[in-house]
């Protein structure tokens, strides 16, 4: 199969779906397409033109302001996988380069599955430095063409996501005792007990659970505490966004964060080692033989 024939003539529904920039020259397009399909091997796909329109219709509403006329070079491929497999995303170099400048792998993953898509490899490159945006929409625009319905307020609250945690990152680039790894990690994690909650979980409730991975991920003296806000606020969205409801969302967020800690393991083997696990009861302890050598020295 060539590299720019889009699928077999018995393709079926289950075929991966290649989007492509609509910016992208016929030698980006081939190039792209070579990148995105190369661990099919020969297997048929199709493909699909994401453009301004497409970015209009699923980033617009939470606040961008592309137009038709916008340009997308950033590209992907969406692809079935079996189900409880959750969700993977790579992002493939283009001759050479990491060209997806803004989005991480992992702000990917966290939105995909907030968006209401499970169960599926997603790669992502591009031909030029872009933010990875187009992909994104792209990557929507495929899983509804699959006969999969995305709910709008999810869409719009994983855009909202993805802008919160490539906020934080881009702060907390390069400072000790934070990766963006952890971040998603721990948001993954908040996500998941949110869906034990169910939908009726209160803001309290989701403040304490944001509170508590942030300590389980070590980044208690990173996140600041507008940063923890816009966290909290995030996780309403996405509560209110009905993404609760579904009854996939609890084991696709597990999955997720088996599959950032397994993506990373030195960060998260450092983390979860029974030290770190036993300080806040070390801390504990150390508070309650303090006052007790204060009373054993007064009335002792």
């Amino acid at each position: 199969m060539s590299a720019l024939q889009t699928a077999h003539a018995d393709t079926s529904s289950d075929d991966p779906i290649v989007t492509l920039g609509s910016s992208l020259t016929s030698s980006q397009k081939s190039g792209t397409l070579s990148t995105l399909t190369s661990s099919l091997n020969g297997a048929s796909y199709q493909t699909l033109t994401v453009d301004g329109d497409t970015l209009v219709k699923y980033l617009n509403p939470a606040g961008e302001s592309f137009t038709s006329s916008s340009g997308v070079w950033s590209s992907a491929m969406i692809q079935k996988t079996s189900s409880g497999s959750g969700i993977n995303v790579k992002i493939l170099d283009y001759n050479g380069s990491n060209n997806i400048t803004t989005i991480t792998a992992n702000q990917y993953k966290n939105a995909a599955l907030t968006a209401g898509i499970a169960d599926a490899n997603i790669y992502v490159t591009s031909a030029t430095p872009i933010d990875g945006s187009g992909a994104l929409a792209g990557v929507y625009a495929a899983y509804a063409k699959t006969g999969n319905t995305l709910n709008t307020k999810q869409v719009t609250a994983a855009q909202n996501e993805l802008s919160t945690l490539s906020g934080i990152t881009q702060a907390n680039k390069n400072k000790d005792g934070y990766t963006d790894a952890q971040l998603n990690n721990a948001v993954a994690g908040a996500k998941k007990e949110m869906a034990q909650k169910g939908s009726n979980i209160t803001t309290n409730q989701i403040t304490t659970i944001v509170n508590q991975q942030i300590t389980n991920n070590n980044l208690t003296n990173v996140i600041t505490n507008n940063q923890k806000t816009e966290i909290i606020n995030l996780l309403v969205k996405i509560r209110d966004s009905g993404a609760l409801d579904s009854s996939s969302f609890k084991t696709q967020a597990n999955s997720l964060m088996k599959n950032i800690q397994s993506n990373a393991k030195g960060i998260f083997s450092k983390i979860n080692t029974t030290e770190n696990q036993n300080l806040l009861q070390k801390l504990w302890t150390a508070i309650v033989n303090f006052f007790s050598s204060i009373y054993n020295s007064i009335f002792g």
